[in-house]
């Protein structure tokens, strides 16, 4: 059985309200903001 690598994505996030931006005007931001990367689940059987 082979094992399939997790795909992940990247997501800005702002600090002070929660909110998600795009990652471009997050790294733009970077005082207020955080990047995160996300583990994508796979489907469900």
């Amino acid at each position: 059985m082979v094992r399939k690598k997790a795909k992940t994505t990247k997501v800005g996030r702002d600090a002070k309200t929660g909110r998600f931006i795009p990652v471009k005007e997050a790294k733009r931001r970077k005082s207020t903001v955080i990047v995160e990367t996300i583990k994508q689940r796979g489907k469900a059987k």
